[in-house]
């Protein structure tokens, strides 16, 4: 629902309290003939309740048939009978009760809004010593691209000239500044730093990482789940059960005047308004939580979600590996093989690399220069460090190609680990841990019992081996690894298909497949793309505020069911007085504004923090 929306059901809601106001003031204080006293009332129909109406009967045509239908039926009807302080007090309620469910409602095109202010109009292209800036489809394969510092890069490629650092964080979700050097791959989206860099386009614009991420979720944003709100679902039993007490009030009686009282106080106020209040309760609630709800639908869903997907790193993990074994070659300099890898690893994207410079500076080793620097995938990195030719690469890949080192290379663990070579022989094999949050395990055994989640499962783009020693860590069965953000949103796609679906993650790659899900909650504030996709947003990345959103999600689900069920009852209540004749339209508004008033305040209760928000 855009802004638009949002003003236009505001100013209808001011304007109809305003000709209420002046209709009262000018019958019982000017004292005013009847058709002066009128007047503004007919101007609030005429300009404040034909678009309701209007759009209303739009939604009719097209079978929507929500909460607000019998407001509608009643501002006709309220008209056609000459009742007009009723059908304006009907604008009123639905246009008020309108504006307050939209002011919580984002735009559904701000992640792609968001994704298109990222993405540069134009590059600079080099052609011998001459520059000329190009729109990006004009880009070939092998075109020399100049960075300028701190602009966007146009295109994924590979350095050739200059020495500098790239932010990927935006594309990768991890917080690192990434060095680069002749030889390093750069990312289309990447922030440059300080520095120029030349760079030779290996994909055209089209293809790039940055470009196939945005039209997964162009695509994904289409096919959002379309939640069916909970005002809708009373609604649909509401509506026809007031309407057929209307028409058989109006058929005993012989009074039509009968058939607008039930439906004046039978309008589902409580649904319009109570629900949005609750809603927009919770929100305020959850804000002070440090935990942003973007989506309000999601409140109302997640309680009904029965499988959780969970991304690994920064989610069920701290997201910083660390060194923790450094097993090498008998007779090689531990210090040494250290200095020349972590050399190396300035100049790599890799979430290892932190890990083993942050070992190097702990043990106060210098960095060397680096040459002829590549990081070609499944090959690993490699690179000229001090006049040695060192590659940091994985097990399978020794074993392809150097079998002979291969058969020195430790027992294979859990986690991660990488291997160094050292002019083409084995030199040291580095193992790392990713430690899970202290929270992990006892969350996610406490989903099943308290908040009904009968599927728990891992979905990473991380190794296989990695991805299972954390899952067995903290206790979950279903893994899916090595999977692409295309593979990740299929699969999502695949269980929601199912069930409907949370899922749980950061980092741009999570995106998609945070749109995908019936429900998207993300951990932490890295990327700006991640929190536009995602309906929540947990600032701090605890497994616990998460825990908290579900408290305040179910409870607001209670209390605006408590405050609309409750309104509905006594509705029901005063549509037995009006049919039996005891309500007039206009006391039937008023007695319905009281029914109003009991149910907003019953669900102002939702923003008041309540003893305890978790149960793990």
């Amino acid at each position: 629902m855009t802004v638009r929306r949002l003003a236009k059901d505001s100013y209808i809601a001011l304007f109809t309290a305003g000709a209420i106001a002046a209709h009262l003031i000018l019958r019982f204080v000017a004292a005013a003939s009847p058709g002066v006293a009128r007047s503004p009332l007919l101007l609030a129909l005429a300009l404040g309740g034909t678009p309701l109406v209007y759009d209303l009967a739009r939604k009719a045509w097209r079978r929507q048939f929500g909460a607000d239908l019998l407001a509608g039926i009643s501002i006709v009807t309220a008209v056609l009978l000459g009742q007009y302080l009723a059908g304006a007090l009907v604008v009123l309620m639905l246009s008020g009760g309108t504006a307050l469910e939209q002011y919580a409602v984002r735009s559904a095109s701000s992640v792609l809004e968001a994704l298109a202010k990222r993405v540069p109009s134009a590059a600079h292209r080099k052609t011998g010593t001459a520059m000329t800036d190009v729109a990006l489809d004009a880009i070939a394969l092998g075109d020399l691209i100049e960075v300028y510092p701190h602009e966007i890069c146009p295109v994924d490629g590979v350095v050739v000239d200059g020495h500098g650092a790239m932010d990927e964080s935006y594309l990768t979700g991890e917080p690192f500044v990434m060095s680069k050097t002749p030889g390093s791959d750069v990312l289309s989206g990447a922030v440059n730093g300080d520095h120029a860099l030349t760079i030779r386009a290996t994909r055209l614009a089209v293809d790039s990482r940055y470009a196939t991420i945005m039209t997964v979720m162009r695509a994904t944003e289409q096919q959002r789940p379309r939640l069916r709100r909970l005002g809708d679902q009373l609604g649909a039993v509401y509506t026809p059960v007031a309407v057929a007490v209307a028409v058989a009030a109006w058929i005993t009686s012989g009074e039509a005047v009968r058939f607008l009282a039930v439906l004046v106080i039978a309008t589902p106020c409580p649904l319009l308004i109570a629900i949005p209040v609750a809603v927009i309760g919770s929100i305020s609630l959850a804000a002070k939580r440090g935990i942003i709800v973007k989506d309000p639908a999601v409140l109302e869903q997640i309680a009904t979600c029965r499988t959780i997907i969970f991304d690994k790193t920064g989610t069920l993990t701290y997201g910083k590996p660390e060194l923790t074994d450094q097993l090498c070659q008998p007779g090689t300099d531990a210090a040494g093989t250290l200095r020349l890898a972590a050399s190396l690893e300035r100049y790599s994207k890799h979430p290892l690399s932190g890990a083993v410079l942050k070992a190097a500076r702990a043990a106060a080793l210098p960095m060397d220069e680096v040459e002829e620097i590549a990081e070609r995938p499944f090959e690993g990195l490699q690179g000229t460090v001090g006049g040695l030719r060192v590659r940091i690469t994985n097990r399978k890949y020794v074993a392809e190609k150097y079998p002979e080192e291969a058969a020195k290379l430790p027992p294979v663990t859990g986690g991660l680990e990488c291997v160094v070579l050292v002019d083409e022989r084995y030199a040291a094999t580095y193992r790392f841990r990713d430690t899970p949050r202290a929270e992990s395990t006892s969350f996610l055994s406490h989903l099943r019992p308290k908040h009904l989640l009968d599927r728990t499962i891992l979905l990473s783009g991380d190794r296989e081996s990695e991805v299972r020693y954390l899952a067995e860590a903290v206790g979950i069965n279903e893994v899916h690894a090595g999977k692409s953000p295309e593979e990740k949103v299929a699969i999502v796609r695949e269980r929601t298909a199912q069930a409907k679906t949370i899922f749980v993650g950061d980092g741009i790659n999570d995106a998609p497949a945070l749109m995908a899900a019936t429900v998207g909650i993300a951990l932490g504030q890295e990327s700006e793309i991640t929190t536009e996709a995602a309906g929540a947003v947990i600032m701090d990345s605890s497994l616990t505020r998460v825990d908290e959103f579900f408290h305040i999600s179910r409870r607001m689900r209670w209390i605006a069911l408590e405050s609309a069920v409750g309104g509905m009852i006594l509705s029901v209540a005063g549509m037995a007085l009006a049919a039996a004749g005891y309500l007039t339209p206009v006391t039937g508004a008023i007695s319905q504004e009281f029914i109003d008033l009991a149910a907003v305040l019953n669900a102002l209760r939702a923003a008041l923090p309540p003893r305890d928000l978790t149960d793990f």
